[in-house]
């Protein structure tokens, strides 16, 4: 899930939530907009959680360091 899938889960959750008062039978409205409101909040946070630790991991530099005996014996 995106951010951007997140944002419009939340938007709509919280719009079934305290926007809507039409009552249907069989479905509670303000219950689904509860159950999006939480899977966008979620979705959200896990999406931030990868975007940063993508970004962190992209920006590390791995040295490999050979011992100092190794060094001497190879000459590029």
């Amino acid at each position: 899930m995106t951010i951007g899938t997140s944002i419009a889960l939340i938007t709509a959750g919280a719009i079934l939530k305290w926007a809507v008062t039409a009552h249907v039978n069989g479905f509670d409205i303000q219950t689904a907009g509860t159950v999006l409101f939480v899977l966008g909040i979620l979705g959200l946070v896990l999406s931030l959680i990868y975007t940063f630790a993508w970004s962190r991991r992209s920006t590390t530099t791995r040295t490999a360091y050979l011992p100092r005996d190794e060094q001497e014996t190879r000459r590029y």
